[in-house]
């Protein structure tokens, strides 16, 4: 209990903050904020009032309140007259609402004596999560400014993606991951089970999936794109999730309002299934092993009833796992060489009047769209599965820009916007720098994820209904660490949750970076996760001519010291901090290079920016 008093007292300072800031800190922004003098005090005397006891943002926040060392009762309203009602010191929390609210809308007024939340069913939990954004820890409790907020979000489909089948993450980081898309009210968590370099989930009418599949004898060292050499670690890896954790996860994620959609890849990236039951295969007499580098893999699963049935036997296991509306069964990159070699396949395109492999593409997916929309399940794929003709009732999730979407919307189809291009592949580059860790490739900065507007400009107003939401994709080939995955996250994902939820009218980047993001990333901190630490504000990588320079910067973490040099040498935690403006004079006729760093209280660091000072 100590140890989170010792966080939260890391902020006593955000109070400042918060007044200084027109969204009073909370991220995503919400519609509406105003702001009033004084302050409402959570103590141990303040009574919570529900008209849910049950609802599960009355649970969250009763047990956030005990984990801070609070004892706050909680009292079901419907047992108290007008009177008792209308007593001071009161939290109230709400699904009673009256006038419209919007769809996982909330409203939450807070004065000096009383602090309410009324929302719509998801809506109070995501009024409940902006209301421990603005508590402010004190020796007695918790102070919260007061306020008045109307909010609901721009988009229903909020989605985060983690491929555990590259590198298999455990169920603890799977749920630390959805602690935080849930503090940011991102509400789908797109869960990539399965790929040639893995199969993550017990199925148990095919135990070999897991025997055989979950394990590959070693892993590739080194980045696939650039052409190293074939280079390997020579290490066995291995993981998978029982179905008892699986129920354990979706649980936990059902409880932060957080819907699980689980990815089954089809028919390509099937390497894992096909080492396991080569069956599955247009050629069981060849030898199949689970993937050990990145990339395609040419042999995909062969569409004979066989293996139609043994895919419909996993998605009834998976479906009864995850309550949730979607299933993702994949569908990109289906290399179609093993069709093209296969008797099988020919004379199936002639059987089914095909036109060729790529009618076997849209003919395996609508086969499982129809097995799975009998069980009352949609299903999701990636944009090719507009290949060959889209299958009717499927949502398509536009991945190679947004090309596919736009199709996929003009002819009615449900869409979820996921392009790289848009900065929503979070296994990118944040910087064109040297001092980034390995990465896939591409370069998507904080600053154009945030800049991401779902809605293209190609699309008719009548057409844009269609645009479900936005999702961003965390794959792992080249992350194995939970510290690594938080550093690629994060503070993307912060920026992600303003592109899914605040209008477009109330995005404003320069208040995100420099006024909320630098508290989010000291909590985050101090929360124990991992994150890549911005420069310094108003530090970058340049060159400026002239005799005479004054810096003003900024840490772009609370409670981070901005260090510097102007020696050649890289800044380190001995090195000067700023405390003021800087000021350095060039000589005439030389250059100073002036370095800086930024180094949070946890010892993280961010890159080193250089300003070249030249006179000339």
């Amino acid at each position: 209990m100590k140890k989170f008093f010792l966080v939260w007292m890391m902020f006593l300072g955000v109070n400042a903050f918060a007044q200084r800031d027109a969204n009073m800190g909370i991220i995503p922004a919400p519609v509406s904020v105003k702001k009033f003098k004084g302050e409402f005090k959570l103590n141990s005397e303040t009574i919570i009032l529900t008209d849910s006891p049950n609802h599960r943002a009355v649970k969250y926040f009763s047990d956030y309140l005990r984990k801070s060392g609070m004892t706050n009762s909680v009292t079901d309203m419907s047992f108290l007259d007008e009177k008792h009602r209308k007593v001071k010191n009161v939290i109230t929390l709400s699904v009673n609402h009256k006038g419209e609210i919007p769809l996982e809308g909330y409203e939450l007024n807070v004065d000096d004596g009383k602090v309410t939340i009324v929302g719509r069913n998801a809506g109070l939990f995501y009024g409940v999560q902006t209301l421990i954004q603005l508590m402010q820890f004190n020796k007695n409790g918790f102070t919260i400014p007061c306020t008045s907020v109307k909010d609901h979000p721009r988009f229903g489909y909020r989605g985060m993606h983690l491929d555990v089948a590259r590198h298999f993450f455990d169920v603890e980081y799977v749920k630390r991951y959805i602690d935080v898309m849930a503090y940011y009210k991102l509400n789908h968590f797109h869960w990539h089970l399965t790929d040639d370099q893995g199969w993550r989930i017990e199925i148990k009418k095919y135990p070999k999936l897991t025997e055989k599949g979950s394990k590959r004898a070693q892993t590739k060292i080194g980045s696939q794109s650039k052409g190293d050499p074939e280079l390997y670690d020579n290490t066995p890896y291995e993981g998978f999730y029982t179905q008892e954790q699986i129920k354990e996860i979706v649980a936990y994620a059902e409880a932060r309002f957080v819907t699980v959609v689980p990815e089954i890849e089809m028919p390509g990236h099937s390497m894992a299934a096909i080492a396991a039951y080569p069956e599955l295969s247009c050629d069981p007499s060849k030898p199949y092993k689970v993937g050990e580098k990145w990339g395609e893999y040419k042999d995909v699963y062969c569409p004979t009833e066989e293996t139609f049935t043994m895919l419909n036997n996993i998605l009834t296991e998976v479906m009864d796992l995850f309550p949730g509306k979607y299933i993702h069964i994949g569908g990109d990159e289906v290399p179609k060489d093993a069709w093209k070699a296969s008797v099988f396949c020919k004379q199936l395109i002639s059987d089914r009047n095909l036109k060729d492999e790529e009618g076997i593409q849209s003919y395996f997916i609508s086969r499982m769209e129809k097995y799975i929309n009998s069980n009352r399940h949609s299903i999701i794929g990636w944009d090719e599965i507009l290949e060959g003709g889209l299958a009717p009732n499927a949502t398509v999730m536009s991945w190679r820009g947004e090309t596919g979407g736009i199709k996929a919307a003009q002819m009615g189809h449900d869409v979820i916007m996921t392009p790289g291009s848009g900065g929503m592949y979070f296994d990118h580059v944040q910087a064109k720098n040297p001092q980034e860790p390995l990465a896939i490739g591409g370069n998507a900065p904080l600053s154009k994820t945030y800049a991401y507007n779902p809605i293209p400009a190609e699309l008719a107003k009548d057409q844009q209904k269609y645009i479900l939401g936005v999702q961003a994709n965390l794959w792992t080939e080249y992350i194995a660490t939970p510290a690594k995955a938080d550093y690629m996250l994060l503070p993307r994902m912060l920026a992600l949750a303003e592109v899914a939820w605040t209008p477009l009218a109330n995005k404003n980047f320069d208040n995100f970076s420099t006024e909320r993001l630098p508290h989010h990333l000291a909590l985050l901190d101090a929360r124990g996760y991992n994150y890549r630490v911005p420069v310094a504000i108003g530090a970058s990588d340049t060159t400026l001519t002239g005799a005479n320079f004054t810096f003003e910067l900024q840490p772009s973490v609370e409670g981070a010291k901005v260090h510097y040099t102007i020696d050649g040498y890289a800044p380190r935690e001995t090195d000067l901090h700023v405390t003021g403006p800087v000021k350095v004079t060039v000589p005439a006729k030389k250059e100073i290079e002036f370095k800086t760093i930024v180094i949070t209280l946890s010892g993280k660091r961010s890159n080193v920016t250089t300003m070249k000072l030249v006179n000339k």
